[in-house]
Protein backbone atom coordinates (compact mmCIF):
# COMPACT_ATOMS: atom_id res chain seq x y z
CA UNK A 1 0.00 0.00 0.00
CA UNK A 2 2.95 2.15 0.49
CA UNK A 3 3.80 2.39 -3.06
CA UNK A 4 0.14 4.04 -4.24
CA UNK A 5 0.36 6.21 -1.02
CA UNK A 6 3.76 7.44 -3.25
CA UNK A 7 2.47 7.22 -6.69
CA UNK A 8 -0.57 9.43 -6.11
CA UNK A 9 0.50 12.48 -5.71
CA UNK A 10 2.96 12.48 -8.67
CA UNK A 11 -0.09 10.91 -10.91
CA UNK A 12 -2.46 13.26 -9.52
CA UNK A 13 -0.03 16.26 -10.79
CA UNK A 14 0.05 14.64 -14.14
CA UNK A 15 -3.14 14.52 -14.57
CA UNK A 16 -3.52 18.27 -13.50
CA UNK A 17 -0.93 19.83 -15.62
CA UNK A 18 -2.45 17.83 -18.34
CA UNK A 19 -5.47 19.01 -18.14
CA UNK A 20 -4.04 22.29 -17.54
CA UNK A 21 -1.97 22.26 -21.03
CA UNK A 22 -5.50 21.26 -22.78
CA UNK A 23 -7.38 24.10 -21.74
CA UNK A 24 -4.70 26.58 -22.12
CA UNK A 25 -4.26 25.04 -25.69
CA UNK A 26 -7.86 25.16 -26.56
CA UNK A 27 -8.63 28.59 -25.62
CA UNK A 28 -5.70 30.24 -27.59
CA UNK A 29 -7.40 32.02 -30.76
CA UNK A 30 -10.92 31.60 -31.67
CA UNK A 31 -13.65 34.15 -31.21
CA UNK A 32 -12.18 36.64 -28.06
CA UNK A 33 -8.48 36.40 -30.09
CA UNK A 34 -9.18 39.61 -31.64
CA UNK A 35 -10.90 41.44 -28.96
CA UNK A 36 -7.82 40.40 -26.57
CA UNK A 37 -5.52 41.53 -29.31
CA UNK A 38 -7.39 44.76 -29.50
CA UNK A 39 -7.42 45.09 -25.61
CA UNK A 40 -3.26 44.59 -25.75
CA UNK A 41 -2.86 47.11 -28.58
CA UNK A 42 -4.96 49.49 -27.11
CA UNK A 43 -3.01 49.15 -23.54
CA UNK A 44 0.34 49.60 -25.16
CA UNK A 45 -1.11 52.77 -27.18
CA UNK A 46 -2.14 54.37 -23.58
CA UNK A 47 1.14 53.72 -21.84
CA UNK A 48 3.00 54.76 -25.10
CA UNK A 49 1.57 57.86 -25.15
CA UNK A 50 1.67 58.61 -21.69
CA UNK A 51 5.40 58.18 -21.49
CA UNK A 52 5.32 60.41 -24.58
CA UNK A 53 4.11 63.07 -22.52
CA UNK A 54 7.04 63.49 -20.45
CA UNK A 55 10.53 63.41 -20.65
CA UNK A 56 12.47 60.04 -20.35
CA UNK A 57 13.74 59.51 -17.15
CA UNK A 58 17.28 57.92 -16.41
CA UNK A 59 18.25 55.96 -13.73
CA UNK A 60 21.82 56.14 -12.57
Amino acid sequence: MDYIAALFPPAVMAVGFTLLIRTIIKTQGGANKYKEDAAVDAALAARAADEGDRPAERTA
